[in-house]
């Protein structure tokens, strides 16, 4: 969006404008950081570890800081717009952003903190340029949606013509057959092909799409899940579903009801996200039916050895953590301190927490866990005013929003900057702050005018009539 120059004085109001051009960029950008995000690099399935890789090949390097500088020269670009954006921007995000890049002070391992915090930065750029960019209502799920169905459809067919490299070949009952597709984990594959599937079966739920089109990506979607093994992501899907059949295809009447379901769901998830943990002793008992549903104990998959071990860990800086991203480093390297897993669970190396919450904490103390937790109360708060404004859009943030809260009870996903999760829950809050803004300036101006096709304005004049629209709208 650009706003004209108003006129000396600015006593007449200013037209606001939609520039639909370049939204190829910002597709181009997210495709190439979805990619990256998902496949291993150099398309090496042979030389997987289990740790955290702790530098690229100078190809990524190159196409990593290609991406921070042309989504830096989108955000420059439209500066004005992007100051408003920040304005309606989720706080907590940033607020983390900023402790994460002061732990460099304490951090054990600066130089990868150092290289956690480049990627943090162009993951958010991206997330911000792709808002910035021929927005327009129902431009998030119509970008991502397709990408991630062909990296479902890629994974079906990787899988059929390369198996020894799609498949897990360990022999452990929880891996042995397990599809991992294009992906380097059967989990990662689980939670892309859970969002997929939410994606599609909202679409169809809300008429985005037709009904051979939803059925038919959802089908896609579903049969890399059941393949992949995760029974995570496939309880996660069914929440998912029932809650979008409960949100947009119940009785009108009843949908007032709608953000108390969600408060009530919350306070459960957050319940069981502290049973999982057992941060009160005992309190995993009130979780104990639902996971035997699973066919599993408390800990989903027998994690509690990792977050015992950790615990001890996060005592020794329980205020600021370790550093982001400090931890793990690639594999288990001796001297540092993610080696003790070595001696401790028996040559098991687990390579992350397995859990976002206890993650989070390891890096950034309790202090990194406070800001976790606005920044989730603020996502479901948002979600909930621009329940009122674009309910379907809202009910698809939530969504997602349900399936990572979820998912980090077993993964490592909030604020890590090697999941794609981090990716797509970071588009959902830029894309959530650019529907509340975008509500806040038709508020405002009314609808927005097409631009002609034509040299975009001076970029001064675009920022004369943003500061104006900036002034107006936050004092409306």
């Amino acid at each position: 969006m650009l706003l004209a120059m108003p006129s000396a004085g600015f006593h007449t109001t200013s037209a606001w404008h939609r520039d639909s051009r370049f939204g190829w960029l910002a597709a181009g950008l997210m495709s190439v950081l979805l990619v990256l995000m998902t496949v291993p690099e150099g398309f090496d399935y042979t030389t997987l570890t289990e740790g955290a890789p702790s530098a690229g090949s100078p190809v990524s390097r190159v196409l990593w800081l290609g991406l921070l500088c042309l989504a830096t020269a989108v955000v420059l670009n439209r500066v004005a717009l992007a100051w408003l954006l920040a304005r309606a921007l989720n706080p907590w995000l940033l607020v983390f952003g900023a402790l994460a890049v002061v732990s460099l002070v304490w951090s054990i391992d600066a130089s990868l903190t150092f290289r956690r915090l480049l990627r943090l930065a162009t993951i958010v750029a991206i997330c911000v340029a792709f808002v910035l960019i021929s927005w327009h209502a129902r431009r998030f799920q119509n970008v991502v949606r397709p990408l991630l169905s062909m990296i479902m459809l890629g994974s079906l067919i990787f899988g059929l013509t390369a198996p020894e490299l799609a498949v897990h070949q360990e022999l452990s009952s929880e891996l042995e057959g397990a599809w991992r597709g294009l992906t380097n984990h059967k989990n990662s594959l689980g939670a892309l092909a859970c969002i997929t599937f939410i994606l599609w079966f909202h679409a169809g739920l809300t008429r985005e799409v037709g009904l051979a089109r939803a059925i038919a990506g959802g089908s896609l979607a579903l049969a890399c899940l059941v393949l992949s093994r995760s029974s995570t992501s496939m309880a996660t899907a069914v929440f998912a579903a029932v809650f979008l059949l409960l949100a947009l295809g119940s009785p009108q009447g009843l949908r007032r009801w709608l953000p108390h379901l969600v408060l009530m769901l919350v306070a459960i998830l957050g319940l069981y996200a502290l049973a999982i943990l057992d941060v009160v002793p005992g309190m995993h008992r009130l979780i104990s039916p639902i996971t035997a549903l699973a066919s599993k104990d408390a800990s989903l998959t027998g994690r509690t050895e990792i977050w015992v071990i950790l615990f001890d860990h996060i005592r020794l800086r329980p205020l600021l953590g370790s550093g982001y991203g400090a931890y793990w480093t690639a594999g288990p390297v001796p001297g540092t301190d993610a080696h003790q897993f070595v001696a401790m669970m028996r040559g098991f190396f687990p390579g992350s927490a397995h859990n976002g919450y206890l993650e989070v904490v390891n890096d950034l103390g309790w202090l990194g866990l406070a800001c976790l937790l606005g920044y989730l109360a603020t996502q479901v708060r948002q979600c909930l005013i621009f329940l009122r404004i674009e309910t379907d859009q809202a009910v698809l943030y939530l969504a997602l929003f349900f399936q990572q809260a979820i998912t980090n009870c077993s993964e490592s996903h909030w604020f890590s900057v090697l999941s794609v999760d981090f990716v797509l829950m970071t588009l959902t809050t830029t894309a959530l702050a650019r529907g509340l803004l975008e509500h806040r300036l038709r508020r405002v101006y009314g609808d927005p005018q097409q631009v002609d096709v034509g040299p975009a304005p001076a970029l001064s004049s675009v920022w004369a009539g943003q500061a104006l629209a900036a002034r107006r709208t936050f004092e409306a």
